[in-house]
């Protein structure tokens, strides 16, 4: 509960971040099928384990409380991907048979087994093979492959984050709260690639800055993957997401405004009010 507008939001931008228990569950996800991938594929099989790591926003730090999926990448032997290369559906249906029969194939392409774990995350595996020139070649639904680079997304967002004087990822995790709290389909890095499109500076003024980032939202939600493998990132939108979408932009930045206008005229409740509309009931309540 808080009786300021700044307070509630010092308050909620803590909030999401993940505690040190729920760190440990996701690096524990993260082990525990490292662990099963070592065991079902060994060094004498014709496919090979090599490796695996966090990627996704609990690599890059913008993963937000209470985690609900946690991303990784497990990397295998490239001596194994000749046996695969024309058909990379039967790869990924091998790794999901080894990790859990029951598990789903899932992301936006096909291209992960999310494993439901008891108390949760979802564990989403990505698994693939290094790539000459650096990055993974992943599966995707049609059988083909296609190139990801999480290092470079990692290095990318951490540059930017700099630049706007360490404040992306808190911005960052707040409109993912936001995204999350109206259902929208928008991932954290494409957050992340919004607001380097927004952003040239960012203060610790986080109120003003969501009302921005909701007013250039619809003309910045079309960005590039800045490794340059999938190109626009609101691609894999359909016209009805895409539609959607635009609305809740609007619906968010005209609250926000009321907001910022509510504690201009030092109404800090009302103001409270409008951005639990934005954020949702997790964002403090006034009092």
């Amino acid at each position: 509960m808080a009786t300021t507008t700044a307070g509630a939001f010092t308050e909620f931008v803590e909030t999401l971040k993940p505690t040190d228990s729920q760190w440990e569950t996701i690096h524990a996800r993260r082990t525990s099928n490292h662990n099963k991938l070592v065991e079902a594929f060994p060094e004498s099989g014709s496919l090979t384990f090599d490796r695996s790591s966090l990627i996704g926003s609990a690599d890059r730090g913008t993963i937000i409380a209470p985690p609900e999926a946690v991303d990784v990448i497990a990397v295998f032997n490239p001596a194994g991907f000749a046996q695969y290369r024309a058909d990379s559906q039967k790869f990924i249906e091998r790794v999901r048979e080894a990790l859990d029969v029951d598990a789903q194939i899932a992301g936006t392409r096909g291209q992960a087994i999310r494993l439901f774990h008891a108390g949760g995350p979802i564990a989403d595996i990505t698994p693939g093979f290094a790539r000459k020139g650096g990055g993974f070649l992943i599966p995707r639904a049609d059988g083909g492959w296609e190139a990801t680079e999480p290092d470079l997304h990692n290095t990318y967002v951490s540059d930017i984050h700099a630049a706007l004087s360490y404040h992306l990822k808190p911005m960052a995790r707040l409109i993912k709260a936001w995204s999350r709290a109206h259902n929208q389909p928008l991932t954290t890095f494409h957050i992340e690639c919004m607001l380097a499109t927004t952003f040239t500076s960012l203060g610790t003024n986080y109120r003003d800055a969501s009302w921005q980032f909701f007013d250039s939202a619809s003309a910045t939600f079309r960005v590039d993957d800045p490794a340059g493998h999938t190109g626009d990132l609101a691609a894999k939108l359909t016209l009805t997401q895409t539609q959607e979408l635009k609305k809740s932009f609007a619906s968010a930045r005209d609250r926000a405004r009321s907001a910022l206008n509510a504690e201009a005229s030092d109404d800090h409740e009302d103001a409270i009010r409008l951005w639990r509309m934005v954020f949702g009931t997790e964002f403090p309540g006034y009092g």
